[in-house]
């Protein structure tokens, strides 16, 4: 009797070698168009699918070139994984180093930026191409644990032949993202990996759950540099009349004087002190103070006038959405959910209630909960082009979505069953 997709990773636990083997016939074929012993999960099955249409070679591993060590410095120096190190290292190295495992944290470009545990692992993953400085995207080495939870933005164990390139084949390893909880931006993918005999069913819930300490210490972090500033606007709110507020460079508001509190207001992509617009906020004016923004409101309002609206999907992990025209343009960063959630008011222009949202994105008409909360973060910076009951773009506005070359490509991540079914029905270029 064929095993089921979920067997073959906890069976790999109990007979690593068979496991290995039953896996190897899958991968073949998958790639020779055989019938396999047994179904491919369908996490790597959807990988597979995309590094296929990439053009990476399943029998030559192919290998970019390693960042220089001042560029790797350069990298870490700005990026935000930085600051959630101790985390990681306290959650995974000790139990890693005992398990023959390393720990690799590579950036939200795929490369690798820190590499740390065992010794004997670590010169092997040199053989593999793991090393500092590389370049382990999916489109570049095919299916892997840190390539594919960067696409998928969940945790993703990939065992021995699950990973596509045939050298990768003696590996195990398991990834999980890391997102910014300022934005939800991808920060990059922390990973467990290890030669087969390693393998554990186990490790992929703790490979997230130490993923997802790292994602609260940022928002104690976030909390503390908010506190900061508030000392600072404290003094200057109380001295001015009208309406104000001062937020982080990110836009998340530290204090407010005159006016209900705005928890966000969406900022330019690169803020600069003068007269602005800004959505849910509308005409004032910016100026830096201490780590953010004084925001002050205008005297007069600034009429809006026609507005286009691009949501750009195009990019296989960063999502967007700008608005043009309107008393100023700008444009903000998405999120996964709100990816997803704004593509499928662009497709349903007519609307749809919170229960035909929640069908869309679950499978469940009945968590509504969930989809309104969501689209209450939404219409805090959209809101003004926005309308509810049911939600949809207002009518005056121009939306166009920015696909991606490959409609199969669109949002990879999205296990929202619309989603699925209408990129499944995208005609391929």
């Amino acid at each position: 009797m064929a095993l089921s997709p979920m067997d073959v990773t906890q069976f790999a636990a109990v007979d690593t070698a068979r496991a290995a083997r039953t896996l190897n016939e899958v991968r073949s074929a998958k790639l020779s168009g055989g019938r396999a012993p047994v179904a491919p999960r369908p996490v790597i099955e959807q990988s597979w699918e995309r590094v296929l249409r990439s053009g990476v070679d399943p029998e030559h591993d192919f290998r970019s070139g390693l960042l220089a060590p001042e560029e790797v410095q350069r990298r870490r120096e700005a990026s935000g994984l930085r600051h959630v190190l101790p985390v990681l290292r306290e959650g995974l190295l000790s139990v890693a180093d005992v398990a023959h495992h390393i720990m690799v944290v590579a950036d939200d470009e795929g490369r690798v930026l820190w590499r740390e545990g065992s010794a004997p692992v670590l010169r092997k993953a040199d053989g593999l191409g793991f090393e500092l400085g590389a370049d382990w995207r999916e489109e570049v080495v095919g299916t892997n644990g840190v390539g594919t939870p960067a696409v998928t933005r969940r945790p993703v164990q990939v065992f021995a032949s699950e990973h596509f390139v045939r050298s990768q084949a003696t590996w195990t390893c398991a990834g999980a993202p890391i997102t910014d909880p300022r934005s939800g931006r991808l920060l990059g993918v922390v990973d467990v990996s290890g030669p087969l005999e390693t393998m554990h069913p186990a490790t992929l819930a703790w490979v997230d759950s130490v993923a997802k300490l790292a994602e609260a210490r940022l928002r104690e972090l976030h909390v503390l540099t908010l506190e900061r500033l508030r000392a600072v606007a404290a003094p200057v709110l109380a001295r001015l009349d009208g309406r104000a507020l001062v937020t982080d460079r990110d836009g998340w508001t530290a204090a407010v004087t005159g006016m209900p509190y705005l928890d966000r207001v969406t900022l330019p992509k690169s803020p600069a002190a003068g007269p602005r617009w800004l959505p849910a906020f509308g005409a004032c004016t910016v100026e830096p103070l201490g780590e953010g923004w004084l925001v002050r409101a205008a005297e007069e309002p600034v009429p809006q006038g026609a507005v286009r609206i691009v949501l750009d999907l195009g990019q296989p992990r960063r999502w967007s959405v700008r608005v043009l025209g309107g008393a100023e343009a700008w444009v903000r960063e998405l999120s996964p959910r709100h990816a997803e959630l704004l593509y499928l008011l662009a497709v349903h222009r007519a609307g749809r209630s919170a229960s035909g949202l929640a069908e869309d994105m679950f499978g469940d008409p009945a968590r509504t909960v969930t989809v309104r909360a969501e689209m209450s973060r939404v219409r805090r910076y959209l809101g003004a082009y926005l309308e509810h009951r049911p939600y949809r773009f207002c009518e005056e506005a121009e939306i166009e979505v920015v696909l991606p070359d490959d409609p199969r490509d669109l949002l990879p991540h999205s296990t929202a069953p619309a989603v699925t079914e209408r990129r499944a029905s995208l005609p391929a270029p």
